[in-house]
């Protein structure tokens, strides 16, 4: 079983031979699969049908017998079992909302064998290690040298000289102490191969490729053979999964559903959803119908194929024109069926790789060049028993002329025509492991062992090819420029040369965020040499502090750093893998409130701003600062499996604020409050519950506490609806529903409860009756509304128990009321309940339940607001009298990663509950948490991708010259997978009179100019100045006759005296708004413009 914690556990296993084993167990043999009892039938009947009560959805079943059978009826591939680790939900919970439960317990049951534990082979490992398999097994027979530390990040100068896999252990141990790490030094025979899922080699021969994939390929059950390479700015990627591989999810992604309409009596069938949202199902789809009233026949389960799909209409292949007719109601719910994989062996591959996956459409002719010149490295290698050398133009003719060969050879599939520019590219830097192609193939193919291990995802089918050969400098490279240096980037240096090697070193570098971006980004930027010469400085800065959950993917950080600062314990982390590196580590967000720290002067020194951020505001923020100082923004993010990377070069390219993405969709108010449709809609009002009972509330309570007559006379001067809703609040909190004692918790709790789930369902079941119709006489209740039910509250009820403790809990902690032992007892819970007086409740008339969906929380001021609002002040001047001197609450913000508070059991309770009352299926407690905690999936692997690419663009940037379309924004989905890399968007350009500017341009005065200077100045750029502003202030209008007594002020003075602009000592300038015209009194849009007065 899997330790709760981190620490402890999982010893490292150093050995040379024997078997492989941990200090406390040895590995337990790979489970085999008896059979998988999966069908579309079977998939479909077995999904969830919309149950009220229902929790869970299976789809597959996979059973397997013990060990030791050797009896293997199915040929599919292998998945781990899962049944021996519980999952650290803590740790690893973005993960889990990527994966899910079923996937993680299968990775924590496999075993797997990295190969060649250079750059590459580390970045792999690091990748699994981190998701948290159960053991690694690091396998190199070489020595590390000065070489290797271009690439990986476990080395350092100590090292060199000692064996690769030795070296690696004890840091890659660091990254999670649940994984068992061993290695193996000594050659590597086919039969060892057996003691794992899946296998990876990231330096192997084809003629071992050839006879290992073949054992992997035919072992039973076959055992995923990944064989990888990284040669300077190109690489590759090939799969052999067995011949035949179940995926159990092609995409990851959550079924589709649609809430019904109607559906037609025809042939086929007319099945038409409500307006409220996009369909998303496609020709082919199967669904399930479930809860259709009328037409019952549809709700047997049974899967039907989607045809002739629309925005919000399809048809199913069924004749309905004898079923009932369809009264109301119904869900439609896509049913993810498996898919089977036949995969080649690496021989056949070789010869008919089939399809490439591409991933830069502009480069359609490369993978067929690239899968001869991976072909001819290995033949190079094997006739010189050497890579070629850097700048060798024998060497490269070499390869070249063996590249032909092989072309030559081939019967189908022959290249017409050979481009040799890129295959000299390719041998010079064939040795060569950089760091940003390593993390990117090490996110690659992490990402393509989790799917052999767990059936989760599409695998990549069967050969990749990339390579990145614009990012080398737009120069001519020397020969001698690429010659080693005795240094640590000797490698990059055979690839870029010296000369941009010394650029990387004098750089000074802006990382925003030191979270999962930003760890990868430092690895990488230590790795690169970046800022690590005295000209050259990297700042990072993040105000954010490191919590558990960061430990499953920013890998920087440890157990024992749980709390610290992120950015200073990151970049303690960078220097310690390149000693060299000049980094300086702050603690402020960047925003506007602290332009103080990052001044003019810091934005102008800077050569680069790469972004490390995880929302979208900071990101504009940052965006409008780099447009404003003209500076390179290098963007990423990720979303679980999928990430993204955009390019924001000076004049080059449009910023990162010239598109966006369409807000999500908000559910109107009337619909979370008393019409919900779906769990989210349920969570959304149980997070706003959570946080108005047990934050706002308390809160509100301690402010009037503090100064009672300053509060109540803020209350009365506002006089709104608002503001007797906060006195309401206090006076009931103080008053009818104080708690004093544990008991008086409980009974709180248990009241909530009839509220919330029986006495509000009556009223609005009273109001709104099931046969209630609209003004225009429809049903009240057509969907997507679904009519509710109260619930009956029991101590039998589990659920019922799990929500009163948890209220009880909290309620005592806001009052400071100790919790006595005995609630744990779900008995004595049970009694103590038992004890609480439930009055009935009858529905009132003429009660106003708000059904328009552009409703908003704030109702409209009333004229009896402010009678009621002295009432109530006098009941609480009263109330106060009888509290203890001193008496204050405590709010509780909501916090959603530890699972100990109860904050979680408490909302996943309302929501379940309010779930229950409408017929929604229900979720488990790690679900809502993913919801209401609005957790980002995140995992290693995308990030790593993500930092890669964006780091193959660093090499561009920091080199200077290259043109827009050198440059590559990128889009992936690991989970697919699929990568699209096109060249970024141009800037809008504006035209004038010869001139022409776009976003990127910033006008400049100097010599503190005044109004006058600045009139003319645009003037004799045929542009007529009418209006200039500061902030949202008008310091000249020309149709105002006093402002031209301004003409001879200096702007500042301006700015000073109208605008009140408080100009601290650090700011040179100010920036003015200007709208002009031309002669022709046409409105042209110019720059910014910048006045400077210092």
């Amino acid at each position: 079983m899997l330790p709760s914690k981190r620490a402890g556990g999982g010893e490292v296993v150093i050995e040379e031979d024997g078997p492989i084993c941990s200090a406390t167990e040895s590995l337990s043999k790979k489970p085999r699969l008896d059979s998988v009892a999966s069908s579309a039938a079977t998939a479909a009947s077995s999904a969830n049908t919309g149950n009220a009560k229902s929790t869970s959805n299976p789809t597959t079943t996979i059973i397997t017998n013990n060990h030791g059978s050797g009896n293997v009826e199915s040929p599919i591939m292998t998945l781990g079992n899962g049944k021996s680790q519980d999952i650290d939900e803590d740790l690893h919970s973005r993960q889990l909302a990527v994966y899910g439960r079923e996937t993680m317990r299968r990775l924590f049951a496999s075993n797997i064998l990295v190969s060649g534990m250079q750059g590459l082979g580390a970045e792999i490992a690091k990748n699994l290690i981190l998701a948290g398999v159960k053991s690694v097994t690091l396998h190199d027979m070489g020595v590390v040298e000065l070489w290797d530390l271009s690439s990986n990040f476990v080395f350092t100068e100590d090292d060199v000289g000692k064996n690769r896999a030795l070296a690696s252990v004890q840091k890659l141990q660091e990254l999670n102490n649940s994984v068992v790490i061993s290695t193996l030094t000594t050659e590597l025979t086919k039969e060892r191969l057996s003691d794992f899922q899946a296998v990876v080699f990231t330096d192997l021969s084809l003629e071992k490729a050839i006879e290992f994939d073949e054992y992997c390929h035919n072992h039973q059950p076959p055992i995923a053979f990944i064989k990888s390479e990284v040669r300077g700015l190109f690489g590759s990627v090939f799969c052999d999964f067995g011949p035949e591989f179940m995926v159990l999810d092609v995409d990851g992604e959550d079924p589709h559903t649609g809430i019904i309409a109607s559906i037609s009596n025809d042939n086929p069938a007319l099945v038409a959803c409500v307006d409220d949202e996009r369909l998303e199902f496609q020709d082919g789809d199967l669904v399930v119908f479930s809860e259709v009233q009328g037409m019952t026949e549809l709700n047997d389960g049974k899967p039907r194929k989607v045809t002739n799909a629309r925005p919000y209409s399809f048809q199913i292949e069924e004749d309905t024109t004898k079923y009932g007719s369809y009264v109301k109601a119904g869900i439609v719910t896509q049913v993810k069926q498996p898919k089977v994989l036949k995969f080649k062996p690496f021989r056949d591959a070789l010869k008919d790789p089939g399809d490439f996956l591409l991933s830069d459409f502009s480069k359609f002719d490369r993978p067929p060049l690239l899968h001869l010149a991976f072909q001819a490295l290995d033949k190079f290698i094997s006739e010189l028993g050497r890579f070629p050398v850097a700048g060798s133009e024998e060497d490269a003719q070499k390869l070249i002329s063996l590249v032909a060969s092989i072309n030559g050879g081939l019967s189908d599939g022959r290249l017409e025509e050979i481009n040799q520019k890129i295959l000299r590219h390719f041998a010079f830097g064939a040795r060569a492991v950089l760091n940003p192609m390593a993390a990117m193939f090490g996110g690659i193919v992490g990402q393509e062992v989790v799917k052999a291990c767990s059936g989760k995802f599409h695998p990549l089918f069967q050969f990749f090819y990339f390579d990145s050969v614009e990012s080398l400098p737009t120069e001519p490279l020397d020969p001698n420029d690429l010659k080693p240096l005795n240094s640590r980037y000797d490698a990059q240096i055979s690839v870029f040369g010296s000369k941009l090697q010394k650029k990387l070193e004098d750089a000074n570098v802006f990382v925003v965020g030191s979270g999962a971006l930003g760890c990868e980004f430092l690895k990488n930027l230590a790795l690169m040499g970046v800022s690590s010469r005295e000209k050259g400085r990297l700042t990072i800065t993040d105000d954010d502090v490191i919590e558990k959950s960061n430990l499953s993917r920013q890998f920087l950080f440890r157990d024992w750093n749980i709390g610290q600062a992120k950015s200073m314990v990151a970049a303690s982390a960078a220097a310690l893998i390149n000693p060299h590196l000049n980094i300086e580590a702050l603690q402020n967000r960047a925003s506007p409130e602290t332009e103080s720290v990052f001044n003019d002067t810091f934005w102008e020194n800077l050569r680069v701003v790469i972004n490390a951020l995880d929302n979208v505001n900071a990101r504009l923020y940052i965006d409008s600062r780099c447009l404003y100082f003209q500076k390179p923004l290098l963007e990423s993010g990720t979303l679980g499996a999928k990430c993204n990377t955009q390019m924001v070069i000076p004049h080059l390219t449009e910023n990162y604020g010239a598109s966006r993405d369409p807000p999500e969709k908000q559910a109107p108010m009337c619909t979370v409050h008393s019409f919900p449709h779906n769990i989210d809609h349920c969570l959304t009002w149980a997070r706003s519950e959570f946080e108005g009972l047990l934050e706002k509330t308390p809160t509100e309570v301690n402010a009037y506490l503090r100064n009672p007559k300053e509060y109540t006379s803020a209350m009365k001067n506002a006089g709104d609806a608002q503001a007797k809703d906060n006195l309401e609040r206090i006076l009931e909190c103080l008053d009818r529903e104080r708690c004093t004692e544990f008991q008086d918790c409980i009974t709180w709790a248990r009241l909530k409860f009839e509220d919330y789930f029986v006495n509000r369902v009556k009223q609005l079941t009273f109001t709104f009756p099931e046969d209630a119709t609209t003004s225009n006489g429809t049903p009240f209740w057509s969907a997507p509304k679904r009519f509710p039910l109260p619930l009956q509250f029991s101590t039998d009820d589990v659920s019922h128990l799990q929500f009163i403790m948890a209220a009880s809990f909290l309620r005592a902690e806001i009052f400071g009321i100790p919790v006595p032992d005995w609630v744990k007892s779900p008995k004595k819970l049970a009694d103590a309940v038992s004890n609480a007086i439930v009055p009935n409740f009858q529905p009132k008339e003429d009660v106003k339940i708000e059904t328009d969906e552009k409703a908003t929380n704030i109702p409209p001021p009333s004229v009896d607001d402010a009678l009621v609002i002295d009432e109530l002040i006098m009941k609480l001047e009263n109330c106060q009298q009888q509290l203890l001197p001193g008496f204050r609450m405590n709010p509780i913000q909501f916090e959603k990663d530890d699972d100990t508070n109860y904050h979680m059991d408490l909302i996943a309770g309302l929501a379940n509950m309010r779930a229950r009352n409408y017929g929604i299926p229900e979720v488990d407690k790690l679900k809502a948490k993913f919801i209401a905690g609005r957790i980002i999936p995140a995992i290693a692997t995308s990030t790593a991708l993500a930092t890669g690419l964006v780091c193959l663009e660093l090499y561009k940037v920091l080199d200077g010259g290259h043109k827009l379309e050198d440059y590559r924004n990128s889009f992936a989905n690991l989970a697919l997978p699929l990568f699209s890399i096109a060249e970024p968007v141009p800037p809008k350009v504006i035209k004038h009179q010869g001139m022409s500017w776009s976003v990127w341009d910033r006008w400049i005065l100097k010599d503190n100019p005044t109004l006058r200077e600045l009139l003319e100045w645009l003037q004799n750029k045929g542009l007529n100045a009418y209006s200039i502003s500061y902030g949202s202030c008008l310091l000249y209008n020309s149709m105002f006759p006093r402002h031209r007594e301004r003409m001879d002020k200096k702007l500042v003075d301006l700015a000073r005296e109208v605008g009140k602009a408080e100009l601290p000592p650090y700011r040179r300038h100010l920036d003015v708004v200007v709208a002009c015209e031309d002669d022709e009194d046409n409105d042209i849009d110019i720059p910014q413009i910048s006045i400077y007065f210092r």
